[in-house]
């Protein structure tokens, strides 16, 4: 996830390497006294909160130790507090989770009910935001000298947003930071010189906005040292634009002037104050793009970049080999850690193997907790976490500081804006320590079977959408003996795919418009993310439904089985990842079915839509 990129002009006494120096001695400090850091911060949160009603209803009487607290305040799911949130989505301004105001919400990734989770959020977060993305270039300068030389090509974009019935903002917490003036009214830094002008960034028609930033891209390919996007199926989407839009591009660069498709008059006047003519730049781009193989197409157009800044860590890492090959394998640098409730920490050895990528939480950023997970034995191995605590798992957190080197624990955080001992739902591991604070890998979200971009569908609501298509089924007198799943990311955009196993009992053959409304249906099925990632981002393409011939799941369990999968708790895995499965399940399709049409989705929560 990159920085905030910092444009205004340069001060007299700005001095790099002072603001580096102390930049990473503040990461020295506070993770040598982490546990101090740790105290203070849950200190300052239930002082200033000792008077709202989630608290109180508790019974924390205004305490602000940690005993206390851990002692009385529940750990809590999204759904344990959902009330309260509908109550101030809804208008109610009295102090339910926080003393400050809540500014807006911060739309989750994560879903319940099939909408996405709204985040509560304060004013002040912004700059807790800031200062993490403050840390990323001085720990990235320690081992690429001489990124203030050049600039950094990010593809960077806003998502739609919406209103709640009381009137406040909800959007995803990176639209909220890129339209906040800490993004557009930004002090100089030289690090975040970028070629995206921010019109281009903040242009809604995420078509414009792809387009644009890639032409300022292009004709300032030299300069480039570093390229990125927030997520490695975000870049991914970026190259395949190019692929398919160089001609218009070259086109533009050769002639001085921007493509008539492109009507944001905000956006034309930006990159028009960037762009001259160039015949000679527009041959390089046209000869190296009519080549056949795009392979390591991201060195030979911006040919001074060191590294690829996207995240590939968790379901991301699906996207490393083609991000090799487009990139000629540099490096593929995850900066940070962070999600719509919080920023978490850093990555301090940022030119690690992504398999290896661990992120330093920074003790400033919110309370952190952790509670132990365990694996399920069987074929996936699994983490295994409950979804509600017994009153012995609740006094199973642990501290940041009392970690253990290589447990597994899913995330736990007390924030500034109004999360008491909320689970975050990813799983981390601990793999290392800075000083006293820990640094984990990113294992997984808890229970996502799909994901190809920022969408999580778990196997409860996959299980769901494929009962709601099986109806179309029934008057064939036909029904699916087994499924299975796996997200196909060799297509861009990537998709879901079902490999279904049918059981015939009817001799009415099955017309494939059948097989095409239950791929339909499934979408409808599925959540609001999904949809947007379908109708508005188009980061998601149709899913496909795949028939298998009869016995393929036999053949799948005795090659569970033979890996070393115990016959007894054998169970068909409902999302499949390892590739010999994948090939297995290929192999065996007969016919194979695509959504015919992009499903229902609007921006908001579906009853705020009808005026409910």
């Amino acid at each position: 996830m990159p920085e905030a990129p910092k444009i205004s002009s340069k001060p007299t006494d700005y001095n790099l390497v002072e603001k580096n120096k102390k930049t990473l001695q503040f990461i020295e400090d506070v993770t040598a006294n982490a546990d101090e850091v740790q105290k203070r911060v849950l200190g300052e949160i239930l002082t200033r909160n000792a008077n709202v009603e989630y608290l109180m209803k508790h019974g924390l009487k205004g305490h602000n130790d940690r005993e206390t607290f851990k002692k009385v305040i529940p750990v809590s799911t999204y759904e344990d507090i959902q009330q309260e949130i509908n109550r101030i989505a809804n208008g109610d301004t009295s102090k339910i989770l926080c003393s400050k105001p809540i500014s807006e919400f911060l739309t989750s990734s994560g879903t319940s009910g099939g909408e996405r989770k709204l985040m509560p959020t304060i004013e002040e977060e912004l700059e807790r935001r800031s200062l993490l993305y403050s840390l990323l270039m001085p720990v990235m300068s320690q081992f690429v000298p001489g990124l203030d030389k050049g600039k950094g090509m990010y593809f960077l974009f806003i998502k739609s947003e919406a209103k709640t019935p009381g009137g406040l903002l909800a959007r995803p917490v990176l639209t909220s930071y890129y339209k906040s003036s800490h993004f557009k009214e930004r002090p100089y830094d030289p690090y975040t010189n970028y070629t995206s002008p921010n019109e281009t960034i903040l242009c809604p028609d995420s078509y414009q906005s792809m387009y644009s930033q890639l032409l300022c891209g292009l004709y300032q390919n030299k300069e480039v040292l570093r390229v990125g996007a927030v997520f490695a199926s975000g870049f991914i989407r970026a190259i395949r634009f190019l692929e398919k839009h160089w001609t218009f591009l070259c086109n533009d660069i050769r002639s001085g002037t921007m493509n008539p498709q492109i009507t944001d008059p905000c956006v034309r006047e930006a990159v028009m104050k960037i762009l001259k003519p160039d015949p000679m730049l527009a041959d390089f781009i046209e000869a190296e793009c009519s080549k056949a193989s795009w392979q390591g197409i991201i060195t030979r157009l911006w040919p001074n970049t060191k590294y690829v800044d996207v995240i590939v860590t968790g379901t991301m890492s699906q996207y490393i080999p083609i991000l090799d090959h487009y990139s000629n394998n540099l490096p593929l640098v995850c900066t940070m850690y962070a999600s719509s409730e919080c920023y978490f920490g850093v990555n301090l050895n940022p030119l690690c193997k992504p398999s290896e990528v661990s992120y330093t939480l920074i003790p400033t950023m919110c309370y952190f907790e952790f509670l132990p997970v365990h694996r399920n034995n069987g074929v996936t191995n699994s983490p295994n976490v409950p979804k509600s605590l017994t009153e012995k798992e609740q006094q199973e957190l642990v501290d940041l500081v009392d970690v253990k080197l290589g447990h597994e624990y899913e995330l736990v955080v007390t924030t500034y804006s109004g999360l008491y001992r909320y689970r975050v739902g990813d799983v981390l591991r601990v793999a290392g320590f800075k000083n006293k604070a820990p640094q984990f890998n990113f294992i997984c979200r808890k229970n996502v079977v799909l994901s190809i971009d920022s969408d999580k569908t778990d196997e409860v609501e996959l299980q769901n959408a494929v009962k709601n298509a099986v109806n179309h089924l029934m008057p064939f007198d036909a029904t699916i003996s087994e499924y299975t799943s796996y997200a196909d990311t060799k297509t861009i955009p990537g998709h879901y795919v079902l490999f279904w196993e049918l059981s015939l009992n009817g001799s009415t053959p099955i017309p494939p418009s059948v097989f095409e409304d239950c791929c339909l249906t499934i979408e409808e099925s599925l959540n609001s993310v999904y949809r947007q990632g379908r109708v508005s981002d188009k980061s998601i393409g149709p899913l496909e439904i795949k028939i298998v011939e009869p016995g393929t799941f036999d053949k799948l369990m005795d090659y569970a089985i033979s890996l070393g999968a115990s016959i007894n708790q054998y169970k068909t895995p409902r999302c499949v990842k390892f590739a010999p499965i994948v090939e297995l399940m290929n192999s065996r399709a007969v016919s194979s079915y695509f959504s015919p049409k992009c499903p229902k989705w609007v921006p908001g929560h579906k009853k705020w839509n009808n005026g409910d």
